[in-house]
C-alpha cells in the first residue's frame, strides 16, 4: 500500500462502525471528521457492521444483546466476565472472522480503501480477513471507546490502536503480550467526541444561560441531562424519573431518548422534557449542570470535556460499570447504588461548591481534542507504512 496522505490519490476510507449503540458511530463519526480536515481530498464510505448480519447471526449478537440489557443484565455481565480472559473459548472470538462477511466483502471490494476505521472489535477482525480474501492492502484501525479494554478489543488484527488513556494502553499491551504487541501499533488518544463541542468548552455562565433560553429552558432552575444510551434501552429510566421529580426542590430534566411520547409534562418537581435524538444535544449538555444515567465511554468523553459532572446510575454491566470506576478513581464523579443514595447524591452535587470541585476534576481527564489527536496518529501510521 502506497500511502496517499500528501500524495496525488485521495486517501479512500472505509468507516465502520456498529449499531450496538450509538456512541461507537458517533466517535468514528467524529474521528472520520478530524481526519478530514488533516486530509481535505479524502473519500469516505461508511458502513455498519449490523446491516451485514444475516437473520441468524443478528439474532445471536445484536438481538441476544438487547435483550440482556433490558430483560437480564446479570446475563450479560456474565458473558462480560466469562470472555474477559485469555482462556476465552476459541468458537467465540474466532466468529469475529467471518460474521457478516459476504456483505463486508461486497463493500470493501466495491470501496477499496486505503485505510479502515472500526469502533467495534468485531469491525476490525472482519475487516482483516476481507483484506486477506481480497489481496487488498489497507490501514487496519480499531478505536476503542471504553476507559477499559476488555479482552474482546485486544485484536491482533488491528495495525493501529487507538485507546482513551495511559492505563488503557498498559493494559492493552498486557492482553497483547500473548502475539507480541508492538506499542509503536497503540496510541493514547482519548475516546473522539463531535467538534460541535468545541466551541462550547470554555463557555462563561452568561452563555449557560443563553443556551437555556435558546432551547426554552428556565436559567433559574438546575439543569438535569439523563444518560439513557445511544438505543435508549434504559430499564432503569422510570425509577430514575421518580427520584428526580422527588428532590425536594425544583429541577429541569432532560431525556434525549427512551421510550414515551416527546414534549414536556410535568411530574412532581421534575419539569420534564422529552426530546428524542436531537441534533442540539451538545447546547444541552453544555447548559446542563449534571448529567444523571448511564456510563458509556463516548458520554463520559463528551461530559468531561465540557467540564459537567457525572452521577452514574445503573450503568451497563461490564463496560460502564469500569467506566463508572475511572470517574471515582479521579473524583470525577460518583456512582450511587439505590435509589436512596441517588437523591442524596444529586441534591449533595447540585449544591454549587461541590459541583465545581467535580467540574474541575472532570476536566482533568478530558482530552477535548481526542478526534484531532486520533487523526494525527492515523495519518502517522499510514505515512510510517502500517497495515502495507
Amino acid at each position: 500500500m502506497t500511502s496517499p496522505v500528501g500524495g496525488r490519490e485521495p486517501l479512500k476510507v472505509f468507516e465502520f462502525s456498529a449499531a450496538f449503540g450509538g456512541g461507537h458511530a458517533q466517535a468514528s463519526d467524529a474521528l472520520s471528521l478530524a481526519l478530514e480536515g488533516l486530509v481535505p481530498d479524502m473519500q469516505r464510505v461508511q458502513g455498519d457492521f449490523v446491516s451485514y448480519l444475516n437473520r441468524f447471526e443478528r439474532l445471536w449478537t445484536l438481538d441476544l444483546y438487547s435483550y440482556w440489557l433490558e430483560y437480564a443484565p446479570g446475563g450479560y455481565r456474565w458473558f462480560y466476565n466469562w470472555t474477559d480472559s485469555e482462556q476465552e473459548p476459541a468458537f467465540i472470538t474466532n466468529t469475529f472472522t467471518y460474521l457478516g462477511l459476504p456483505g463486508l466483502l461486497r463493500a470493501v471490494e466495491a470501496a477499496r480503501p486505503n485505510l479502515v476505521l472500526s469502533s467495534f472489535p468485531t469491525n476490525v477482525a472482519l475487516a482483516d480477513t476481507a483484506r486477506r480474501r481480497l489481496g487488498q492492502e489497507f490501514l487496519n484501525v480499531l478505536a476503542i471507546t471504553d476507559y477499559r479494554v476488555h479482552h474482546h478489543w485486544a485484536r491482533p488484527e488491528a495495525d493501529l490502536l487507538l485507546v482513551a488513556s495511559e492505563a488503557a494502553k498498559q493494559q492493552l499491551m498486557q492482553w497483547g503480550k500473548r502475539w507480541g504487541l508492538d506499542e509503536s501499533r497503540v496510541a493514547v488518544t482519548g475516546i473522539p467526541i463531535s467538534a460541535r463541542f468545541t466551541p462550547l468548552l470554555d463557555r462563561t455562565l452568561e452563555q449557560v444561560a443563553e443556551l437555556r433560553l435558546k432551547h426554552g429552558l428556565r436559567p433559574d432552575v438546575p439543569l438535569l441531562v439523563v444518560s439513557t444510551g445511544g438505543k435508549g434501552t434504559y430499564p432503569t429510566l422510570g425509577r430514575l424519573l421518580n427520584v428526580l421529580s422527588n428532590l425536594g426542590r425544583p429541577v429541569q430534566v432532560i431525556v434525549t431518548s427512551g421510550r414515551g411520547p416527546l414534549g414536556t409534562e410535568q411530574l412532581g418537581g421534575a419539569t420534564l422534557h422529552r426530546t428524542g435524538f436531537t441534533a442540539d444535544f451538545p447546547e444541552l449538555l453544555a447548559a446542563a449542570d449534571l448529567v444523571v444515567g448511564k456510563a458509556g465511554g463516548l458520554t463520559v468523553a463528551e461530559t468531561s470535556a465540557l467540564g459537567v459532572p457525572m452521577v452514574v446510575y445503573e450503568p451497563i454491566p461490564g463496560q460502564e460499570e469500569y467506566n463508572a470506576d475511572y470517574l471515582l478513581e479521579h473524583a470525577a464523579g460518583v456512582w450511587p447504588r439505590d435509589p436512596h443514595a441517588l437523591r442524596r447524591a444529586v441534591l449533595k452535587m447540585l449544591d454549587p461548591d461541590e459541583r465545581t470541585m467535580y467540574s474541575r476534576a472532570t476536566r482533568l481527564i478530558s482530552v477535548p481534542d481526542a478526534a484531532e489527536r486520533a487523526a494525527r496518529a492515523v495519518v502517522a501510521g499510514l505515512n510510517s507504512g502500517l497495515g502495507r
